[in-house]
C-alpha cells in the first residue's frame, strides 16, 4: 500500500476509512495533493474527479441524497472552497450529510501576500453543523476533531467543514503509515425520554378540522399501512406535493389547483384547528400565504432535528421521525365525525374536471408540456426536477406512485440541479430523468463536464427563451429592463453542449413532435439522452394564469 508522506493527510484518510466514508469527490489542485493521493491510492474509496468545485459539491449532494450517508468533497486552497458554498447551504437546509475538506496553506502563510490564500478558517460556518481548523501536525486533538466532524454530519444531518493545512513538499509518498490514528471517542449514551402524547391525543380527538401538510419527504419513509390509518379519519385532510413521495387516492396532490381560486368562505372553511407538518421545505407559496392569513389554533411539526415556524403559529415540535410518531400516536386516537375532508375532496374532483376541460383546448406551451410529459416518466425510475418554473409546473400534475421525485428545495436555487441529478443517478443506479428550465440548465452546464453520467440518464430542457417564472410574478412589464435583467432573454440552445459532452440530442416544438420524441427517448440507448423542448416565450404566462381562472 502507498500513502501520502504528510502525517496529517494520513490521519484524515485513515479515519475516513475507519468510519466508512466511502465516496470522495475531488476537484484537481495542488495544495490538496496529499489528500488526493491518500484517497485515490486506497481501494476502499470510490473517488470522482470533478474540476468545477460548485458542480462537484452538488454532485456530492446527489450521491449523499441517494446513499443517505456522508459524502466528502476535497478541494485545494484559496477561492476553491468558496465555490462549495451554494451546495453547503443547500445541504444545510435539506439536511444532507456533506463533509467539506479544504486544503490550506499553513497559518504563517495567510495574509502575507502568498499565492492562492484566503482566510479559510470558519468560512462556511453560517451554514454548517460543525467546523474545525486542524493544525499542521498530526495529533490526538486533530483526530478528535475529524471524528467529531464525521459524527456531526451523520447525527445532525448536515454539512461539516474540515480545513486542513499542508506545507510543501506535497507529492511525496511512503510505503507504510507513519502515524497511529487514535480510536474514536467513547460516546456517552443519553437516556431517551419518551414524550407523553396524552394531551395531544385529547386535542386531536376533539378537533374537527385537521390538516396534514407534507413537504419534501424521502420515498418509502412512511409505511402504507400508517398512511391508510391516517386517511381513515374524515376530519383529516392530507395535502402532499410532488416532492412528498406519498400517494393515496384521498390525498390532495395538487395544492395550488385546489386553493388558488378560493373565495373568502372557502378560506374560512379550510382553516384547520390543527396543522400537522412533516418533511422538508414546501414549494407552494399559496398554501404558505393562506395558512399565515388563516392560521390554525395549533401547529405541530415532526422532525428529529428542526422545526421552522413557517406559518407563524408553531406550538409544538415532536423530535422523532414521522414514522415513529404515526406508529405511536395513531393507535391512541379515534376517528372524528366531520365533513372536513369530504368537502375538499369534492372540490378537488370539480377542479380536476375543470382543469381537464381547459387543458384539452390550449395550444402548445409550458403547461401543455408538463401535462404530456409527466405521465410518460417510466415507472420505477427517479425524477429530478429543477427549481423555479419547473417544480411549480410539476406540482400541478400527478406522477406515477412508483416514480421517486427529488428536488433541491433547501434553498430553492437554480444552481446545481443538473449536477445533483447526475450524482444521484450515479449513486442509485436507477434510470433517472431530470426536468429543468433553460436558465437552470445553462447556469449549471459544467455539470456535464464529468466522466460519470450514466447512459440511463435523461435530461429534458424546457427552453422558453429565458427565466419564464418572472413573467408570472408581480411587476412583469414588456420592457428592455425586464427582458435583460429579470427574464434574461437569450437565443441559446443545448445542441452543441450535448454534442461536446456526448449526449444524444432530440428536439420538440409542438405537441406532435413532443409525442414522437417521447416514444423513443426512454428506450434502449448507448448514451445519455437530452431532449430540448421549445415553448413560446410570451404566451406561457397567459395560459398558466388563465388555467387557475378556469377552475372555478
Amino acid at each position: 500500500m502507498v500513502y501520502p508522506k504528510i502525517p496529517l493527510a494520513q490521519s484524515v484518510v485513515e479515519i475516513f476509512r475507519k468510519q466508512g466514508i466511502q465516496h470522495i469527490v475531488i476537484s484537481p489542485g495542488s495544495r490538496n495533493a496529499p489528500l488526493t493521493l491518500g484517497f485515490t491510492l486506497q481501494p476502499f474509496f470510490t473517488c470522482y474527479s470533478i474540476a468545477d468545485e460548485r458542480s462537484a459539491a452538488f454532485f456530492a449532494i446527489g450521491l449523499a441524497q441517494q446513499c443517505q450517508k456522508p459524502v466528502a468533497v476535497v478541494c485545494t486552497s484559496g477561492s476553491a472552497v468558496l465555490n462549495y458554498y451554494p451546495a453547503v447551504a443547500e445541504a444545510f437546509y435539506s439536511q444532507i450529510p456533506l463533509i467539506v475538506i479544504s486544503a490550506d496553506r499553513p497559518a504563517s502563510k495567510i495574509d502575507i501576500g502568498d499565492g492562492q490564500t484566503i482566510r479559510q478558517h470558519h468560512v462556511l460556518s453560517q451554514h454548517t453543523v460543525f467546523n474545525a481548523n486542524l493544525t499542521e501536525t498530526a495529533s490526538v486533538e486533530n483526530d478528535r476533531l475529524i471524528y467529531e466532524a464525521i459524527e456531526a454530519s451523520i447525527n445532525l444531518k448536515g454539512p461539516v467543514h474540515l480545513n486542513v493545512p499542508f506545507e510543501e513538499p506535497l507529492y511525496e509518498r511512503v510505503p507504510a503509515l507513519t502515524v497511529a490514528v487514535s480510536s474514536p471517542p467513547v460516546k456517552k449514551l443519553e437516556a431517551v425520554v419518551q414524550e407523553s402524547f396524552v394531551s395531544f391525543v385529547e386535542q386531536w380527538n376533539t378537533a374537527l378540522r385537521k390538516l396534514v401538510l407534507v413537504g419534501v419527504n424521502a420515498p418509502h419513509s412512511i409505511p402504507s399501512e400508517l398512511l391508510q390509518q391516517l386517511m381513515s379519519d374524515p376530519s383529516v385532510l392530507v395535502m402532499t406535493e410532488t416532492t412528498s413521495n406519498l400517494h393515496h387516492s384521498d390525498c390532495i396532490d395538487s395544492i395550488d389547483t385546489l386553493i388558488t381560486p378560493f373565495e373568502s368562505a372557502d378560506k374560512e372553511a379550510f382553516q384547520p384547528d390543527i396543522l400537522l407538518t412533516f418533511g422538508g421545505m414546501v414549494v407552494s407559496k399559496r398554501i404558505k400565504a393562506l395558512l399565515r392569513n388563516h392560521a390554525p389554533k395549533l401547529h405541530w411539526h415532526i422532525d428529529p432535528l428542526r422545526a421552522y415556524d413557517t406559518y407563524g403559529c408553531l406550538t409544538h415540535h415532536f423530535k422523532i421521525t414521522p414514522s415513529e410518531w404515526f406508529s405511536t400516536f395513531l393507535p391512541q386516537v379515534q376517528a372524528v365525525s366531520s365533513s372536513y375532508r369530504d368537502t375538499f375532496l369534492t372540490l378537488r374532483d370539480h377542479r380536476c374536471q375543470k382543469a381537464a376541460e381547459y387543458l384539452a383546448n390550449i395550444p402548445f406551451c409550458d403547461l401543455k408540456v408538463f401535462e404530456k410529459l409527466l405521465p410518460q416518466i417510466p415507472p420505477h425510475t427517479h425524477l429530478q426536477v429543477s427549481n423555479s418554473s419547473a417544480i411549480r409546473y410539476a406540482q400541478l400534475f400527478s406522477t406515477d406512485a412508483s416514480v421517486e421525485v427529488f428536488c433541491n428545495r433547501g434553498t430553492s436555487g437554480i444552481d446545481g440541479s443538473t449536477s445533483t441529478a447526475i450524482g444521484a443517478a450515479v449513486a442509485s443506479g436507477v434510470p433517472t430523468t431530470l426536468i429543468t428550465g433553460d436558465i437552470s440548465f445553462l447556469y449549471d452546464s459544467n455539470a456535464l463536464w464529468n466522466a460519470y453520467i450514466p447512459k440511463t440518464f435523461t435530461l429534458i430542457v424546457i427552453n422558453n427563451g429565458g427565466g419564464g417564472i418572472f413573467r408570472i410574478l408581480p411587476g412583469h412589464e414588456e420592457t428592455p429592463t425586464f427582458t435583460t435583467f429579470f427574464e434574461t432573454s437569450h437565443c441559446f440552445t443545448a445542441q452543441h453542449l450535448a454534442a461536446m459532452y456526448g449526449l444524444d440530442y432530440h428536439t420538440a416544438s409542438s405537441e406532435s413532435t413532443l409525442e414522437t420524441a417521447l416514444e423513443t427517448l426512454f428506450g434502449e440507448r448507448e448514451r445519455p439522452q437530452l431532449l430540448e423542448i421549445f415553448t413560446p416565450t410570451q404566451q406561457n404566462d397567459h395560459y398558466l394564469r388563465t388555467f387557475f381562472k378556469s377552475l372555478v
